[in-house]
């Protein structure tokens, strides 16, 4: 736990978890082919110690599952502490029937009306997090 004299805390990979479970929105970073770095923002689930989130055909998805590591990142806050979670791992397209079916019953519906057809799955190599209290000066 944070203590009153310690800006911030860095979070064990069990209250990671718990936090990018809690969390409906996160930020999926690809590296692109020319050098640069495109950020997309997806809804996930999480899913037996990996990310889970739908999309269609596009940049998205080929840069994500194209990519040698991918990072997702989400945070939060409320009236005194702020939090912050990012994953490094490797992205795959589900495409074993099994997965594929299992994948169908996550409680996973994209926010954009869009048909998208494909799960991809990222597999954490390394969760880190931080918790920081929130300056409440004007």
């Amino acid at each position: 736990m944070q203590s009153e004299s310690e800006p911030m805390e860095h979070l064990i990979e069990s209250e990671c978890w718990t936090l990018l479970r809690s969390a409906p929105l996160g930020r999926l970073a690809v590296p692109l082919g020319s050098g640069g770095v495109d950020i997309f923002p997806v809804n996930h689930v999480v899913d037996q110690g990996s990310i889970v989130f739908r999309t269609a055909v596009g940049s998205k998805l080929s840069a994500a599952i194209g990519a040698h590591e991918v990072a997702f990142e989400v945070d939060g806050f409320d009236e005194e502490r702020a939090w912050s979670v990012v994953v490094h791992g490797r992205a795959e397209l589900i495409n074993r029937q099994t997965d594929l079916f299992d994948s169908f019953e996550l409680s996973l519906h994209p926010w954009h009306m869009s048909h998208k057809p494909y799960f991809v799955r990222i597999h954490a190599v390394s969760t880190t997090g931080r918790r920081f209290r929130v300056d409440s000066r004007p």
